[in-house]
């Protein structure tokens, strides 16, 4: 991988000055944190073992339901999408693995964007379907619903889709296919909501059928949006449900955006661990609804609990325990490298605090029903700065001390915009 984006030496350049004072406060965290039995070295091992996807369509920018306001060098193509894709993971080597939507990232030749993607230092994780558009030339529309559809052709036209997903992932060496629909209503009466439900599981266990034996099929829930009065699989229980309808490969997608505000996303992912059907996380964060807010801008706190329950998770697993994680944004007023380059470092750092918590005395404080020692058990690690942990994890991975310096610092998307295709004005967000 000698063509990377980046150059190799301007990060080696960059993090050079910044050397001594990490290593200065990297020693001071872990003589803080042996002071309470932790090995600061066998945290940064787990920080580097830990990573998370970026999804191809988050390298462009979004946009409201209104408007979307380009940025020069922004990529048009899949190809453009790997290149600044590579760049997040070079600086920030957090993110070796890019999730793929189609047909928006559809290509003639399979095999070779594998090998693209793996010249730069990447693999694929999940393939996303898209039965939410319609597009040019399409027998049947989905204005009506997809898999739930009272169109029989529509229904079976978006199954074939999936299981053309379910083929493009297998030559890409992907071994997860999400499912979302936008499928609902808009008026009570439009549609009888138990059939549409039955017609939705008929449909999809049809996808199930085509799984490969290694393969999963990750069901995405959401509260509203495009549908506005119901959504078919509307929340966790609509989601497990089906899940456990569909069979054993069959598991739930937490999207962090994709619940009623103040909802107490760290319990459902306890719930759906519990019952060995958590699949997965789209990581974003939301102030009012479906947002796709950068990771942690608005509640990091509610991340760093959801982590603490994975954490739990991890410590007591149930069978197939084993759960995808990816970015999931939309980056309307930021340029995407960075809000990703920053989201994966939020994600990261609350990984990292879930697991400093001292789950022996947090045990302890439970069965005690000593609510305050438990709170404050949480409440440590949370407060701990370990950002010099995620830096030095980095920079012996080959990535940035500072990632947005460094970027800013290459003017790789000053160059972009020298070469690429400028994206005209367009709506929607995506």
């Amino acid at each position: 991988m000698t063509n990377m984006p980046i150059s190799a030496d301007l990060i080696a350049e960059h993090n050079a000055p910044q050397i001594e004072a990490l290593q200065e406060d990297y020693d001071a965290l872990g003589r803080k944190l042996a002071r309470g039995g932790v090995d600061i070295d066998a945290i940064k091992a787990r920080v580097a073992a830990f990573s998370v996807a970026v999804p191809s369509w988050g390298a462009g920018r979004g946009g409201t339901r209104f408007a979307k306001f380009p940025i020069p060098g922004e990529p048009t193509n899949i190809h453009e999408k790997l290149e600044d894709c590579a760049v997040i993971n070079q600086l920030g080597r957090r993110t070796p693995r890019v999730s793929p939507h189609f047909p928006w990232d559809k290509v003639s030749d399979f095999v070779a964007l594998r090998e693209e993607a793996a010249a730069l230092g990447l693999g694929w994780d999940a393939v996303n379907s898209n039965t939410f558009q319609d597009q040019p030339g399409q027998a049947h529309s989905y204005a009506n619903g997809s898999l739930s559809s009272q169109d029989a052709g529509a229904r079976q036209q978006a199954v074939e889709h999936n299981i053309e997903c379910i083929e493009i992932g297998r030559q890409l060496g992907s071994t997860d296919l999400t499912v979302w629909v936008g499928d609902g209503t808009n008026f009570p009466g439009q549609q009888d909501l138990g059939r549409s439900l039955d017609r939705y599981l008929d449909a999809a266990a049809q996808i199930y059928a085509a799984l490969p034996d290694d393969w999963r099929m990750l069901l995405e829930h959401k509260m509203f949006e495009p549908a506005f009065y119901s959504t078919v699989i509307s929340d966790w229980g609509s989601s497990i449900l089906a899940a456990q309808t569909l069979g054993d490969k069959c598991k739930c997608l937490v999207d962090l955006g994709h619940h009623a505000p103040n909802v107490n996303i760290e319990q459902i992912v306890a719930r759906l661990h519990r019952f060995g059907k958590l699949g997965g996380f789209h990581f974003n964060d939301s102030k009012y609804g479906d947002d796709d807010l950068d990771s942690g801008s608005i509640n990091p706190h509610q991340l760093f609990l959801v982590f603490n329950e994975l954490a739990e998770a991890e410590a007591n697993p149930r069978d197939g325990f084993n759960p995808s994680y990816m970015i999931d944004q939309s980056h309307n007023v930021t340029d995407p490298i960075e809000s990703m380059l920053s989201s994966a470092e939020t994600i990261t750092a609350c990984f990292t605090k879930a697991s400093l918590v001292d789950r022996a005395a947090l045990h302890a404080a439970q069965e005690a029903n000593d609510t305050m020692m438990a709170f404050q058990a949480l409440r440590r690690a949370y407060t701990i700065d370990v950002a010099p942990i995620l830096a030095m994890a980095r920079m012996e991975a080959g990535g940035a001390i500072d990632v947005l310096a460094t970027y800013r610092a290459s003017q790789y998307r000053a160059r972009k915009a020298q070469e690429r295709k400028a994206v005209g004005l367009g709506a929607g967000i995506v």
